[in-house]
This record gives structure tokens, C-alpha cells and sequence, in this order.
């Protein structure tokens, strides 16, 4: 059975100093120990540790043979967005890790596929950059889950998921600079607790500000995470919009009617939560993925499909690679 996996992240081994072109603070760069790992920096502050399989691809293929994956789709880390910076500089950038993006694919042996960066900050660059990346290769677009403070239902937003709709671009949103940060600080809890309500919030601005009753059911968008907390309070959020009218929003339906809109990935890390996935989109709005190769991944690649009780083999097989082969138009 085939297993490809939609979510994993890359860094390039290298960059240029991107605070001696620009100026600025809080670049990202690589500070490397020479032994096959690496501190992601942020400026001059310490960001994650990561090792070699962020970006050379004779090391993550050998770990996805060890596992059992037949492909990857790379996505950049959000750290390298850069929508807080001046449009020409978010232009620069997103080319910069795309090509390297590519890069890093085309040594893959047909086996890593590569989702784009776009410079959301500006929605003109943002469709051109979409499109460049289109033709160069890259199978679909990774977004932040909000740009500087503008959620998924600002016009820009929407204007730019129209484009990626017309041009047959999938696009992923990923959850980054996430809410409560003054609450989060601790013990990882902006992963843990912030990440999974930043992609609740994707999804429910969607619904309720009325874009996916404007947007062309062309659009190909998912979620990572599983959806963050959404599935589970899926019901909070449906009572809400029958009993009070001010909950609706701009939404013409229920929360419910929009489950065929969109795809989630399948890292959740729980048997249970991933039964309620399935259970709640189908096992047709579900895809295989990771976070690979970072801690909070999964480190036993595939096991949570295939240790999750009451999935047949039919629905196993859409989850670890039909499904993402039709919405990312892989062969």
C-alpha cells in the first residue's frame, strides 16, 4: 500500500545573509554544528534545533524507505514566511525558498514534491508568485493562517484563494504566529494549545464570514493538523449557529454543510481523534501527513492509520495516498 505523505518541512543547507542585503532584524538562518544538525536561528536568538534531513534529500529518502513512504510533499516552515516584511523583501524571499524548494526535489528520484511560499502581504505578488511556482513545478501553495492579524476572511484572502481555484493551485494552510502568545509562552504551549485554536479559527472564519458560499468549489484547500480543535467542537459551533443569529455570520447553512469544502491531514496523533476525522469529513477529506522531521511529528510514520482500529482498507488506502494523488494531481 502506498504512503505519501502531505506534511513535512524542509530548511535549505544554505541561504545568503539575508540581514546584510535588507537590513532589519530577526532573520532566519542555519547555524551549523558540522556533524549532520543545525540551530535554526531567528536574528541572534536560538528558534529549533533540526538535523540533515531538513535538507538533504539521500537522508529523508533513506528514512521514508525505513518507514514505508513511497513520497513527500515539502513544505517551508513558517519562520521563512516573512509576511512582516516590506513587499519586494516577501517577494524575494518566497522565490528564494521555492527554488530551493525545488532544488532539494529534483535530487528526490521522483519521490518529493514541493508546496510554494507566497508573499500574502501583497495579493498581486502573492498570485504571481502562486503561478511562477505552478510552472516551475511546485504542486500547490502553503499559506499562513492569518497575515499580520488579517484572518482567512479578509478580502485579500479571498481574493487570492479565487486565483489558486482558477489555476487549479491546492493550497495548505499551516498555523503560524499564533494567537495568545502572551499566554503560550510556556512549556511549548503555543504548539500544543496555540496552534490547534489558530487552525480552528482558519477554518471557522471560512465558514462564517461566507467565503466558501462565494468561493468556486474548484478551490482545493486543506488543513494541517488535523484542523487544530475544529472536528471536536464541531458541534459547539453548529448549536451556536441554530440558536443565535448573530453566530451565523454572512454563512447561508450550517457550519456542517461545508465539511465537503475542504481536506484535513491526518496528524493527530490519537487513535480516537482520528476515528472522529474520518467519522465527521469521510474518509475522502482526510490525507496522510507528519510534520516530519521535527519532534511533535509523527515518529512512527503511517502507524496511526494503520494501528487505528475500524478503518477499512479501502478508507486506509484513500487516507495514506488516493486521496492526496487526487487533490494534488500526483501520479
Amino acid at each position: 500500500m502506498q504512503i505519501l505523505d502531505i506534511h513535512s518541512h524542509f530548511f535549505p543547507k544554505q541561504w545568503e545573509d539575508l540581514q546584510a542585503r535588507f537590513g532589519g532584524r530577526d532573520w532566519p538562518s542555519l547555524k551549523h554544528h558540522g556533524d549532520g544538525t543545525a540551530m535554526v536561528m531567528k536574528g541572534q536568538q536560538k528558534f529549533r534545533p533540526i538535523y540533515d534531513a531538513c535538507w538533504d534529500p539521500d537522508v529523508r529518502l533513506r528514512e521514508m524507505d525505513q518507514q514505508g513512504l513511497c513520497g513527500q510533499i515539502l513544505s517551508a516552515t513558517p519562520l521563512l514566511f516573512g509576511y512582516e516584511r516590506p513587499v519586494a523583501q516577501g517577494e524575494y524571499i518566497a522565490k528564494l525558498f521555492n527554488d530551493a524548494a525545488m532544488a532539494i526535489c529534483q535530487r528526490g528520484r521522483g519521490r518529493l514534491f514541493a508546496m510554494a511560499q507566497v508573499p500574502l502581504q501583497d495579493i498581486d505578488a502573492a498570485c504571481a508568485e502562486a503561478s511562477r511556482a505552478k510552472s516551475i513545478g511546485h504542486v500547490g501553495v502553503q499559506i499562513g493562517s492569518h497575515i499580520n492579524g488579517r484572518g482567512m476572511d479578509d478580502a485579500g484572502v479571498f481574493t487570492f484563494l479565487q486565483h489558486c481555484a482558477d489555476e487549479d493551485i491546492p493550497v495548505f494552510v499551516h498555523p503560524w504566529d499564533m494567537m495568545g502568545a502572551d499566554r503560550t509562552g510556556d512549556y511549548m504551549m503555543g504548539w500544543t494549545v496555540g496552534m490547534p485554536a489558530e487552525t480552528q479559527l482558519s477554518i471557522v472564519s471560512l465558514i462564517l464570514s461566507g467565503a466558501f458560499d462565494r468561493l468556486s468549489r474548484k478551490l482545493k484547500i486543506a488543513f494541517a493538523h488535523g484542523g487544530g480543535s475544529f472536528i471536536f467542537l464541531l458541534g459547539r459551533l453548529e448549536n451556536a449557529w441554530h440558536h443565535r443569529d448573530i453566530a451565523r455570520g454572512r454563512s447561508e447553512c450550517p457550519p456542517s454543510h461545508y465539511l465537503d469544502r475542504f481536506s484535513l491531514d491526518s496528524a493527530v496523533f490519537d487513535p480516537g481523534a482520528l476515528r472522529l476525522l474520518v467519522d465527521k469529513m469521510g474518509d475522502q477529506r482526510v490525507m496522510f501527513g507528519t510534520d516530519y522531521p521535527f519532534p511533535l511529528g509523527e515518529q512512527k510514520m503511517g502507524g496511526l492509520i494503520r494501528e487505528t482500529e475500524g478503518l477499512s482498507e479501502q478508507s486506509r488506502e484513500r487516507l495514506y495516498a488516493g486521496n492526496a494523488k487526487a487533490f494534488f494531481g500526483i501520479e
